[in-house]
């Protein structure tokens, strides 16, 4: 995501916010916020879900009253967000793709 210019540590610091509304979220295995070292007004989410109506289900609850808002997001962007799905094969930090632990 690519805030307006000089809006990315506020940018980070929402999508931060929305990361602890995350924490024990049902399917949620990995939601971390990276900032660009060189140009920090662009931020990274990088999410896994156990499946996509975990991730679907976490879009779709409604937002607590201290919490942000998608609106919050959208409004420091200076572009759309560009998405990129991938399948997660394993790795550090995830389970392993057979689900053999």
């Amino acid at each position: 995501m690519t805030a307006h210019p000089g809006k990315g540590g506020e940018l980070a610091a929402v999508l931060l916010r929305v990361a602890e509304r995350l924490y024990g979220f049902p399917g949620c295995e990995i939601y971390l916020i990276s900032q660009d070292a060189g140009n920090p007004d662009t931020v990274y989410v990088t999410e896994v879900w156990q499946d996509e109506a975990s991730a679907q289900a976490a879009l779709a609850a409604p937002s607590r009253a201290d919490g942000p808002d998608p609106a919050d997001v959208l409004a420091l962007l200076s572009s759309p967000p560009h998405r990129t799905d991938l399948t997660v094969l394993g790795g550090v930090g995830t389970p392993p793709a057979d689900g053999k632990a």
